[in-house]
């Protein structure tokens, strides 16, 4: 399928997961970051939220995913887009992701809580399914990502309110972060939030 957010322009095959609203209130979110930063999108699936990024903030951008279709699809949506400032890698998290610090994370786990009977067959799957309480890939994301990100960096994390927000700003502010709500929009059976994460320690 082919779509459009702001001027850019996606192609979206059907192994990758089709931007939603919570696609792009991420990606409104990533272009509003600092100029010129370094960006690290974990889980990039289209690549909507880094090519923003890159195209309205001017930042260096690695876009990474599990899924070696969705890095695909968003490294042929970088060059749609004459977005050169963008590299790609397949990674599960931060398997394959360089040691270093950058200036701001993005991510949209999966945070669906999911039974067995709900899991999808293919790599559709990983964009979805986020356990029981849908924080299988979350928590893991959350101990694993500090490292990674500069003193004064930001996370632009998804958050649901399907899958424990408290335990989320728990987490974050225990890690030595202030945590606010960037962006709110409420649907029919749930309300997901846009986290501002800052690291100020």
């Amino acid at each position: 399928m082919k779509t459009t957010f702001r001027e850019l322009t996606l192609e979206i095959p059907d192994t990758v997961y089709e931007p939603a609203e919570d696609s792009f209130m991420l990606a409104e979110a990533a272009g509003n970051l600092k100029k010129n930063g370094s960006v690290l999108e974990i889980g990039c699936g289209s690549g909507i939220a880094g090519l923003c990024a890159a195209r309205y903030a001017n930042c260096e951008v690695l876009a990474i995913d599990i899924s070696s279709d969705a890095v695909r699809c968003a490294s042929n949506n970088a060059k749609l887009n004459k977005l050169k400032n963008m590299n790609f890698e397949q990674s599960d998290l931060f398997s394959n992701v360089p040691k270093k610090k950058f200036d701001a994370i993005l991510f949209n786990p999966p945070y669906l809580p999911t039974e067995y009977k709900d899991k999808l067959n293919g790599p559709l799957n990983h964009a979805f399914d986020g356990g029981k309480d849908g924080r299988l890939v979350l928590d893991v994301f959350l101990d694993k990502f500090d490292p990674y990100l500069k003193k004064g960096g930001c996370l632009l994390l998804v958050q649901s309110d399907l899958n424990g927000p408290t335990k989320t700003k728990r987490k974050l502010k225990a890690l030595g972060y202030t945590v606010e709500v960037a962006l709110r929009q409420a649907f029919f059976f749930e309300v997901v939030y846009i986290y501002k994460a800052t690291k100020i320690k």
